[in-house]
C-alpha cells in the first residue's frame, strides 16, 4: 500500500489520497507551486532552489496583510467598511518604514497626503497682560 491510495472495506477499488498543496505544507495562503513556475520562468537564475518560492510566498504574504491591516485601520478611522485605494496610500504614507520601502510607487486613484505649510498657518496672537 502506498502512499497515494488507500485500501477501501471489502476490497475492490482503491481510494485516492487527496493532494496537498506547497502553500498548505508551508501554511501559506500566497500561492507557492506559482510563485516557483514564475521565478523559473522569468529566468533570474539557472537553477531555483525548493525554498526559494516559500519564503518569497511568505514575505509577500506578510507585507500584504501588514499593508491591509493598516489600510483596514484607515477606512475604520473613515467610517467605512470597504477599503479603497485612498485608504491603502493612507497606510502605507504614514508608516514609516512601507513609506521608505514604496515610496517610489504611485498608487492610481490614491489621491495625496493632506500637508500645510507652517507659514501659510494663521499666527497664534499672543495676549497682554494688563
Amino acid at each position: 500500500m502506498t502512499t497515494e491510495e488507500k485500501k477501501v472495506a471489502g476490497g475492490g477499488r482503491k481510494k485516492a489520497v487527496k493532494a496537498v498543496t506547497k502553500s498548505a505544507k508551508a501554511g501559506l495562503q500566497f500561492p507557492v507551486g506559482r510563485i516557483g513556475r514564475y521565478l523559473k520562468n522569468g529566468r533570474y537564475a539557472k537553477r531555483v532552489g525548493a525554498g526559494a518560492p516559500v519564503y518569497l510566498a511568505a514575505v509577500l504574504e506578510y507585507l500584504c496583510a501588514e499593508i491591509l491591516e493598516l489600510a483596514g485601520n484607515a477606512a475604520r478611522d473613515n467610517k467605512k467598511t470597504r477599503i479603497i485605494p485612498r485608504h491603502i496610500q493612507l497606510a502605507i504614507r504614514n508608516d514609516e518604514e512601507l513609506s521608505k520601502f514604496l515610496g517610489g510607487i504611485t498608487i492610481a486613484a490614491g489621491g495625496v497626503m493632506p500637508n500645510v505649510q507652517a507659514v501659510l498657518l494663521p499666527k497664534k496672537a499672543k495676549k497682554d497682560d494688563k
